[in-house]
């Protein structure tokens, strides 16, 4: 519609300040060149914005470290689906109404990493012990909450079910040779406490490391989980891998009151690279839950055929642990077993922009058939079940993924798996050789766990960190409290730009970070009551709040 068909009398809202003056400054970016006037940009306006967004990304891409996103993509042959919308919206094993679909390599893709994680493969809806997956619409995050909503319902004695009324009236007229359609509405019911157990039987009960994402908590706040946080330790597999006898003994506590247990393991967690030992966690646990009977759970709902159902959950966030791992273990590099190998694993995510790279976020989420809420929501207009958990789907995810795959074979990915480790190798000693030549009284707080492809070290200044995108973050707390930057050896950080980074470390000012300790104090004044500042009582005692769950400030070096 041109200009002069629009009616300016019409209202808006104006603009209470300039919003350039209230915006973070973003350096190299005119903030008022990308806004967006009601006649849009003209030609010269648009171009400039665009070459400065083209110098921007190019310059952080060229010395980004701090995160585990590939940036080395090569996508080219894919760019003209740009000028596609590809939606693989339902179920991807049903090829659904909605034709600009990548479905098809969807179930490629999946097939692949079911062969990788030991699923048995292709997916059979009729065979109760073959993986069903889906590529996510976002990150692990997605993945783990559709896993964790999965366990809380299957744990909790949730059932989708066909409406029995209409199911006796199926069987009618199929004995009476009619015609009758399937019923297009399902039930959503919560089974009846078999007799003689405690109300704590669907109560389940989640278990967490103290280094586990901060996806996972927020997760069990959205779904109403009940959990307990386990300690973490050093291990074999480096520190913030999950504590075997802390978990063990906390577990055993609720199992003894009969709720059933989900169990959040990491698989390479975010910012210190650790890996929980799950095969280890499991096999200490699986005692328990045969004594206390979560082994194995018999569940009836009245009208329905009892239905057998374990007593637990466990979820592995293997957001870039899971892509890599495996190909470590085809070099013979010992690895903690963490997939479908072992029989207590219910489910798995991924991240498909970490190891592989994408320009956006997406991943994977797998388990077995028989652990879904079966049958799943059927609408007709879409033409496929809706089993997953965004409905719509970006179906390039799936396009990038699989020609990823398709060009890098199991030989190809193995010997950049154990490239990338020998670069963490090094990089650790040439900052073990920067602490010993040019900081030798000050403590680089150097660390990396075995296996991971991260390095910790000291907090660099605010120049460094933006120059090379470094992740910052807390561990500890009190007097121990440190304060870390992590670089992680991707397939970009293989031309140089770690041992550019290196020689940033040696300037004088490299670790002047300044701690502004006068901000918590006024945190604290706007919110606590001043009796509260002043009181020495316990925290519940003088405020009469109950908490609900601790929730992480921080834990992946984006405050």
């Amino acid at each position: 519609m041109s200009n002069a068909l629009l009616d300016d009398r019409v209202p808006e809202a104006i603009p209470e300040q300039d919003p350039c003056s209230v915006y973070p400054q973003v350096p190299g970016i005119d903030c008022q060149s990308f806004q967006l006037p009601p006649e849009g940009l003209a030609p010269e306006g648009l171009q400039r914005a665009l070459r400065q967004l083209r110098a921007y990304q190019a310059e952080k891409k060229a010395s980004f470290l701090g995160f585990q996103a590939n940036q080395k993509l090569d996508l080219q042959e894919l760019a003209e689906y740009l000028d596609y919308h590809v939606n693989n919206i339902g179920d991807p094993f049903q090829q659904g109404s909605f034709g600009t679909n990548s479905k098809w390599m969807e179930r490629a893709v999946l097939d692949y990493y079911a062969r990788l994680w030991n699923a048995p493969w292709p997916h059979n809806p009729k065979n109760p012990n073959s993986y069903w997956g889906y590529v996510l619409a976002m990150g692990s995050t997605e993945g783990n909450l559709y896993g964790l909503w999965n366990a809380r319902d299957y744990l909790s004695g949730k059932f989708l079910l066909y409406d029995p009324r209409e199911l006796a009236r199926l069987f009618a007229a199929s004995q009476a040779n009619e015609s009758f359609e399937l019923p297009s509405e399902l039930l959503y019911v919560q089974a009846p406490l078999p007799a003689g157990e405690p109300e704590e039987y669907f109560v389940p009960v989640a278990f967490y490391s103290d280094s586990t994402h901060y996806s996972i908590v927020k997760i069990l706040r959205v779904l109403g989980i009940q959990a307990v946080k386990v300690k973490s330790t050093g291990g074999p597999f480096g520190p913030g891998t999950i504590d075997v006898k802390d978990l063990v003994e906390k577990v055993k506590a609720y199992a003894a009151r009969k709720h059933p247990i989900l169990l959040c393991f990491n698989y390479g967690t975010t910012f210190k690279g650790a890996y929980d030992d799950v095969k280890a966690a499991g096999e200490a646990l699986m005692p328990i839950f045969k004594k206390y009977g979560q082994d194995s759970r018999i569940i009836k709902n009245p009208g329905y055929k009892p239905v057998e159902r374990t007593g637990y959950w466990s979820h592995v966030d293997g957001a870039l642990g899971a892509a890599y791992m495996p190909f470590l273990e085809r070099a013979r590099v010992p690895i903690p077993q963490f997939d479908f190998r072992l029989p207590f694993v219910h489910s798995i995510s991924m991240s498909g922009h970490k190891w592989i790279g994408a320009p956006w976020p997406c991943g994977i989420y797998m388990t077995r058939t028989k652990y879904q809420l079966s049958p799943t929501s059927d609408p007709a207009y879409i033409g496929s079940r809706d089993s997953t958990f965004a409905g719509s789907r970006n179906g390039f995810s799936a396009m990038i993924l699989w020609y990823y795959l398709a060009r890098n074979s199991y030989g190809a990915q193995t010997e950049k798996a154990v490239g990338l480790l020998k670069l963490a190798e090094q990089t650790e000693k040439d900052l073990w050789k920067l602490q010993k030549e040019n900081w030798p009284n000050l403590d680089l707080q150097i660390s990396r766990s075995p296996l991971s492809l991260t390095i910790l070290f000291r907090q660099a200044n605010p120049r460094i960190v933006a120059k090379y995108s470094l992740s910052n973050d807390e561990i500890g707390e009190g007097a121990g409290k440190r304060y870390y930057s992590h670089i992680y050896m991707m397939d970009h950080a293989r031309d140089g730009r770690v041992q550019r980074l290196i020689e940033d470390l040696k300037a004088r000012d490299a670790f002047d970070v300044p701690r502004d300790t006068s901000r918590l104090a006024a945190v604290a004044e706007q919110v606590l009551a001043p009796e509260l500042l002043a009181s020495d009582a316990s925290f519940a005692a003088a405020s009469g709040l109950e908490p609900l769950a601790v929730v992480p400030l921080s834990g992946r070096g984006f405050q």
